[in-house]
């Protein structure tokens, strides 16, 4: 059975520093050589992105509203394996669930952290912001050990503590609790990931400023944290019993045809595109797909013989005057998509192919304009597809998340590509193009990777066939 060190990295509630401690505790290990992997539950897709940073390895998600629960162990094992060690992040507090996301019903402690941990067999470190209490941190991490025996809550990290008489007050309230204190991290302004109107920034959109970051809060996780009892703890773990997850095995589609020219999928990227799941690539070359990366602030053509088009999330209202600026590019994406190729895009990808975004001039493959707006709209969606699509049968169900603020108003006629509200459809579709704001883990449902593999590899055929 699989043997991997682990830990969950959790907090009574969000903004409390996980993903301080948690980037910082994988690059302080990989500093010291450990070979970490980084995970995050949930479908956040920025912090995994400074994961990535600090662990060289592909950022990984674990969310069982979007993947399945059954698929939660394997999607962990195949993402660490050949890790020394495993740091998974939490979402929100640590039994907040998916009933607490707008737009979803399930159980209470659905997709919570404490869930996954259960589900991993996990011990969990509970971070601490200390910054506004003293004894009463003893209650309140007593509480939160005791609340549910699924869970295993093996240490505290205290943070934002003030002083060192701070500190002590704290460590003399906790030991009666007979909780470990396993760190203490004191207040430092400059050290912090920058935020803006949906969340962090992007790592890749900071550069060298964030390997500066994880850096620097590497090093004050080394300096503030005990690394051998973290391990230990992680050490603590349990087997697991599950296989991990092979991307080959997960689709049910027949191989490509021997002789036949593999379908090139250019996925966009960069700055602007910052929004995917590694796993999605991982399906599509697991289906003879030759997968090529491209940054449309930079790139003026797609590669060639480009056969379909994945865009996903981001930011593109940050950029969308580079972005309409590049007219080359954007007049090839409507060409190819003009064509017949299959084209799929989810929320960013979504404002790109339509005809504007803020007055700016995009692809037009889309009859519709988009803007920013003041709302946040955000959630799990469980969705139904009302119509045969690009990425779908009509009545397949899926289970996405929306997070933007944008709206976009379609033009007459358009065809949805989901729907999840009673009073319509969303986004827009035909056989050979699907756009909308609803995310989509294809792990969860490799049954969409199939039929988009499909489109790519009959595509790709007919053009070889002139």
């Amino acid at each position: 059975m699989p043997v991997i060190p682990r830990v969950v990295i959790a907090a009574p509630a969000s903004s409390s520093g996980k993903t301080t401690v948690a980037t910082g505790l994988m690059a302080a290990l990989a500093a010291r050589g450990d070979r970490v992997s980084g995970h995050k539950v949930g479908p956040d897709y920025i912090d995994p992105g400074y994961h990535a940073l600090a662990t060289g390895r592909p950022p990984r998600n674990l969310d069982p509203v979007l993947c399945g629960e059954e698929r939660i162990e394997p999607l962990f094992l195949h993402g660490a394996a050949g890790a020394d060690i495993a740091v998974v992040e939490g979402v929100m507090g640590l039994f907040d669930g998916a009933a607490d996301s707008a737009g979803f019903a399930g159980p209470g402690d659905a997709a919570s952290t404490a869930h996954v941990a259960a589900l991993l067999g996990a011990p969990v470190v509970l971070v601490v912001d200390a910054s506004r209490s003293a004894r009463s941190v003893a209650a309140l991490v007593h509480g939160f050990c005791t609340y549910d025996p699924r869970v295993r809550v093996a240490g505290v990290i205290l943070n934002r503590v003030g002083s060192d008489r701070h500190e002590r007050l704290l460590r003399d309230a906790l030991e009666d609790t007979g909780t470990a204190v396993l760190g203490v991290v004191r207040r430092r302004e400059e050290v912090h990931t920058p935020s803006r109107h949906l969340g962090l920034i992007p790592a890749a959109e900071r550069s060298e400023q964030a390997r500066g970051a994880v850096r620097e809060l590497g090093e004050l996780v080394a300096a503030s944290c005990d690394l051998d009892a973290l391990r230990a703890v992680a050490r603590a773990a349990p087997p697991l019993s599950a296989e991990p997850w092979e991307p080959g095995a997960a689709l049910a589609a027949a191989p490509p045809r021997p002789g036949a020219r593999p379908p090139r999928v250019a996925v966009f990227g960069g700055p602007a595109f910052t929004f995917g799941y590694t796993e999605q690539e991982e399906l599509l070359r697991a289906g003879g797909a030759e997968v090529h990366d491209l940054d449309p602030l930079h790139a003026e053509s797609l590669p060639e013989q480009t056969g379909a088009l994945i865009v996903g999330g981001g930011f593109p209202e940050m950029h969308a005057a580079e972005l309409s600026a590049n007219a080359a590019l954007r007049g090839a994406v409507a060409e190819l998509a003009g064509s017949g190729a299959p084209v799929a895009a989810e929320c960013a990808g979504l404002l790109y192919l339509s005809r504007s975004l803020d007055g700016a001039p995009m692809c037009g493959v889309l009859p519709a304009d988009a803007a920013m707006t003041g709302s946040l709209t955000l959630g799990y969606r469980s969705a139904v597809a009302v119509a045969d699509t690009l990425l779908a049968r009509a009545g397949t169900r899926v289970r996405g998340h929306e997070f933007h603020r944008t709206a976009v108003e379609p033009g007459l006629g358009s065809r949805p590509a989901w729907q999840w509200k009673r009073d319509g459809g969303e986004g827009f579709a035909s056989a050979t193009i699907s756009a909308s704001y609803l995310h989509v883990h294809w792990a969860g449902f490799p049954a969409v990777a199939e039929r988009f593999l499909g489109a790519a590899r009959a595509y790709t055929e007919g053009v070889s066939r002139g």
